[in-house]
């Protein structure tokens, strides 16, 4: 036990060390994304267009389970392994401004979206994500407004019943971000750190981060 404590404090100054090399060359921004979403319950045409009217559309924040809010039935296509409870189709969007800043990268980030769900930005499809229990992300800076209105909508469908063995929920059910990052940054999910040696008095780390340079031409860091 006692030789954990100075693995775990090494462990610790990497994390510094590696949020400290990130501030000073990326500048990444993490922006909450969770709140004032309009939410519709069913199927609707031309919901991710920037000018589609979602007047009438219930306001929320995210996370959100529409199945949860409805009735139990054992007759519900979800059948009562899945929760007994209904799915469907639902529609999210979200609409928000930014300054203009072209020295930037701007990504979506999803942690968890159940399910089968579609991600619009102005209207321009970023991709489609099947199932449900897995985080993803996209990239919107060839398609933002700058200074203008940017309209973000998200098709879930959880129609296609019974999908799960277990209860699952429908909708944007975990956290969603917007994240800024300058040209030069650490790359999504781009640091793997490894003990390929340990033994009772060390251990041996290994640290990879994979950087992204989105310029048009070469550059040098220091990490």
């Amino acid at each position: 036990m006692k030789n954990i404590f100075p693995l775990m404090l090494l462990l610790c100054c990497l994390a510094a060390l590696f949020s400290s090399c990130e501030r000073r060359f990326t500048s990444r921004q993490t922006v909450d994304f969770n709140s004032g979403w309009a939410f519709h319950l069913g199927d609707v045409e031309n919901g991710q267009m920037p000018d589609y009217d979602d007047a009438d559309w219930r306001r929320l924040n995210v996370p959100h389970d529409w199945s949860i809010e409805g009735e139990f039935s054992k007759d519900h296509p979800a059948t009562p392994g899945g929760g007994a409870l209904p799915g469907g189709i639902g529609w999210y969007r979200k609409t928000f401004a930014l300054p203009s800043d072209a020295a930037r990268l701007v990504f979506i980030d999803f942690d968890g979206v159940y399910m089968n769900s579609s991600v619009w930005i102005n209207g321009h499809l970023l991709g489609h994500r099947p199932y449900g229990y897995i985080s993803f992300r996209y990239e919107l800076t060839p398609y933002l407004n700058y200074g203008a209105t940017n309209v973000l909508a998200v098709r879930v469908d959880n129609s296609q019943q019974p999908n799960s063995r277990w209860y699952s929920g429908s909708g944007i059910y975990r956290n969603v971000r917007l994240v800024k990052t300058s040209t030069m940054h650490v790359d999504h999910w781009g640091t793997f750190v490894t003990a390929p040696a340990v033994s009772d008095s060390l251990a041996a780390l290994r640290v990879r981060t994979m950087i992204v340079n989105a310029a048009d031409k070469v550059r040098a860091i220091r990490l």
